[in-house]
């Protein structure tokens, strides 16, 4: 046998292992996961206030161009806010969950740039102190 060997025959190669690639968490990559994380810098709940989905939000004062610890985000929010919206609508708008919303929102709130008005809780109709409130008003006209 010469030293030639035929294809196919005698020592075969080992299998190559693909080259480790490199996992780079950019653009649409990032985004959905690491985006909200660091505009939140790490929070899930906000620092203040307790907001359901359909609390209405609404922009209580400007806010200075200056002002140090706010975001874009923060910012389009507020100009959202000129007119009352609801959480659900500002994540919409956001493009982002509402628990990063909430957090946002939990800042602003922090900082009296924003009031919120939260839904009602219904009434049990079988509370009598209702019935007591609506007799009185009527009373009072």
């Amino acid at each position: 046998m010469s030293g030639v060997q035929e294809p196919g025959r005698g020592d075969r190669e080992k299998p190559r292992r693909p080259e480790p690639v490199e996992e780079q968490w950019l653009d649409e990559h990032a985004g959905p996961v690491v985006r909200p994380y660091v505009m939140t810098r790490g929070r899930t709940e906000p620092v203040r206030g307790d907001f359901n989905l359909i609390s209405l939000v609404v922009a209580q004062r400007a806010v200075p161009a200056a002002e140090a610890g706010l975001d874009p985000e923060h910012r389009t929010i507020m100009r959202l806010c000129r007119e009352p919206q609801s959480v659900a609508e500002i994540a919409a708008y956001l493009d982002l969950p509402a628990g990063t919303v909430r957090v946002l929102l939990g800042d602003l709130l922090d900082r009296g740039y924003i009031a919120v008005q939260d839904p009602q809780p219904e009434m049990d109709i079988r509370d009598r102190r209702m019935y007591e409130a609506v007799l009185n008003g009527l009373r009072a006209l």
